[in-house]
């Protein structure tokens, strides 16, 4: 199960659930990913609705990752996300957000 307070979402791929966390080492990766100037970009592009297919299978790499399950971009976009692509933008910008979030705000 996700915590929230240690800034964790949840996503379920091909039935397993898997818990997700941004640590600093996956955020630098998920930065050169997507040649972004800024992870403040990134999260205007979330917030706007303005990301593409690209960041968000980044994002929840990254995320997955961070949360200690190896697992490449091409794995995941071959796998049964549940929700399919909105379920799996929606928790990419949870993870995101909860990356970011202080103490309290979740």
């Amino acid at each position: 199960m996700a915590n929230p307070f240690a800034g964790e979402a949840a996503l379920v791929i091909n039935g397993t659930p898997h818990v997700m966390k941004l640590t600093l080492g996956a955020l630098a990766e998920l930065e050169a990913a997507l040649e972004t100037g800024s992870l403040a970009e990134l999260a205007q592009r979330f917030e706007s609705g303005g990301f593409s297919a690209r960041d968000v299978l980044a994002l929840l790499v990254a995320g997955l990752k961070g949360g200690g399950h190896a697992m490449t971009a091409a794995e995941l976009a071959a796998a049964e996300i549940a929700g399919g692509p909105l379920g799996a933008a929606r928790a990419a910008a949870e993870l995101l957000a909860r990356a970011f979030l202080l103490p309290g705000e979740a």
